[in-house]
Formats: C-alpha cells, sequence, structure tokens
C-alpha cells in the first residue's frame, strides 16, 4: 500500500481559511498545499498576513505540504527580473511555513510559437530559479500546464532531462496531460524517475472537463498502483476542480476551461467528494 501523505488545494473549498481548516479537520486532513486564502494568491502575502494564517494552521494542526505558487505562469516576454523578485519572496514564504516545496511552471508560450524552438531559453530562466532554490535549501516542483512550455509528457521530459536535481524534481499531474491530449500511462513512464509530487486530479478527453479521481481518462487509479509497487512515500494532492471556485479563471489563464458551471457541489462538498472517490482508489496491497 502506499505509504502516503494526502494534502489539497483548500482554496477550493472556500477562500475563508476557518472554513478551509474546518473541511481538512473534518476530514482528518492534516497538510494542505497553500494557494490562496481570503482571495489573496500566496506570492502576494505580506509576512504579517502569512505569520496570521501559520499560527491558524498550526493551532489546528494542520501542515504546508508545498507552496503552490504561480511562479513560472508569465510568458517570456514578460519582465523575469521583476518576476524573479517574486520568486525570492515565495522562497521566503515556504520557510515560514516550514516547506522546502514550491510548485513552479516553464513559462506561457506565445500564441503561433514554435515551442520547441524556445527550448534554450526556458531551460536559462529555469536555471536562474533553480540555482537560486538550491543556495536556499527549497525544492522546485514542475508541474505540467496547459499552454506552457512543459504542457506534453515528451517537453517535460526533456526539460528533466537537462535540469533535474535534487532542487527541480516533477509534479504529475494527470487531467492536465489529458487536457493537452497525452497519455497519461505514457507519460508517467516518461517521467517516472523524476516524480517527486502527485496532483490528483482527472479529466476526460472528449470535453477536457474535470471529474472525480478515478472517473476520467487520466489512469489516476493504475498510476496510483504503480507509484505503491515502486513504493512512493510522498504527496497525493487533491486538486478538485469539480466547482467553479474564486480564482480558478485566474488558473486558467483568463477564462475557464475545465471545470463543469452546472456542477451540483459546493466548495465543501466538492472537496470531500473528491477525497472520497480517492480514498476508494488507493492501493490496499
Amino acid at each position: 500500500m502506499l505509504n502516503i501523505r494526502i494534502s489539497g488545494f483548500a482554496d477550493e473549498i472556500s477562500p475563508d481559511l476557518d472554513k478551509q481548516i474546518a473541511v481538512l479537520n473534518a476530514l482528518d486532513i492534516r497538510y494542505m498545499e497553500l494557494r490562496s486564502v481570503d482571495k489573496i494568491n500566496v506570492s502576494d502575502f505580506t509576512p504579517e498576513f502569512a505569520k496570521k494564517v501559520k499560527a491558524k494552521l498550526d493551532a489546528n494542526g494542520i501542515s504546508v505540504s508545498a507552496i503552490g505558487s504561480p511562479i513560472g505562469k508569465i510568458k517570456l516576454s514578460e519582465d523575469f527580473d521583476a518576476h524573479f523578485e517574486k520568486f525570492k519572496h515565495v522562497v521566503e514564504l515556504a520557510k515560514l511555513f516550514g516547506t522546502r516545496y514550491i510548485r513552479i511552471f516553464s513559462f506561457y508560450m506565445e500564441e503561433g510559437d514554435d515551442v520547441d524552438s524556445r527550448f534554450d531559453e526556458v531551460v536559462s530562466k529555469l536555471g536562474k530559479l533553480i540555482a537560486y532554490a538550491k543556495e536556499q535549501d527549497v525544492v522546485l516542483l514542475h508541474e505540467n500546464e496547459k499552454k506552457i512550455f512543459g504542457d506534453t509528457p515528451e517537453r517535460c521530459a526533456r526539460l528533466f532531462d537537462s535540469l533535474y536535481c535534487e532542487s527541480f524534481k516533477c509534479t504529475f499531474d494527470p487531467a492536465n496531460f489529458v487536457q493537452c491530449g497525452a497519455d497519461t500511462l505514457k507519460a508517467y513512464g516518461l517521467l517516472e524517475k523524476y516524480l517527486h509530487y502527485m496532483h490528483i486530479k482527472d479529466a476526460r478527453y472528449s470535453d477536457s472537463i474535470v471529474v472525480p479521481p478515478g472517473t476520467g481518462d487520466g489512469n489516476v487509479k493504475a498510476i496510483l498502483e504503480r507509484l505503491s509497487a515502486k513504493g512512493y512515500s510522498g504527496f497525493l494532492s487533491l486538486e478538485p476542480h469539480l466547482k467553479v471556485f474564486e480564482g480558478l479563471a485566474a488558473l486558467e489563464n483568463g477564462k475557464n476551461e475545465s471545470v463543469n458551471e452546472n456542477s451540483t457541489f459546493d466548495g465543501p462538498s466538492a472537496y470531500k467528494h473528491a477525497f472520497e472517490s480517492l480514498v476508494k482508489i488507493l492501493p490496499i496491497s
């Protein structure tokens, strides 16, 4: 059986931290992947606000598994120096929240780009982030995401072949690969040796809509079985996306492209259903 810890994006429950904590406590989930509180993205937390959030989490026995940052979610043409300053702030927040893990991305591509031709520039900018991460003893976890350089399994593998190290590893998101038309089992085969953190999100090829874990085309159950067989002992981080939530449009590059707006769920029930769906497909031996 997987020796894992379950975490998740609790801001999908509610923008309100007390409501997030109440649901996590009810489900006996002791971790969250911190992305936003009170409609404030984690990268915009002031030190004072961050300390208040940390104190409330500590009082409720909840730890931060990773900072769900937006670092790398800019175009290559945008101001990288300003983005790097934001990244340094995120690193300090990771230390404050007691985690070494920071989720990052590999830059949005421009419409009409020859994506593969941007590899050297992407590697150069990621390399600067990684160098600083090494200095600060944090780990950057690259998530495959739609419309960035590392959206396909092959391009993710190309990045890791060049940059993988103790400070740069893989967060694997099955739904995002489905939404890019990729075979998630092939993706897993390519990225298994780099995989260090797992997002639990599933989706359908037919319409790209996110569905409960194990009910879509992401082969989530089979991937969990493979992780179990290799002795994976990391985080499984719930990202339900079963209900439109505050901040979704910003995550989807300006518009909702993956969540069923007619869902009958509210935030707490969506999170609970995603958790229960995950528990049903966890390997038991």
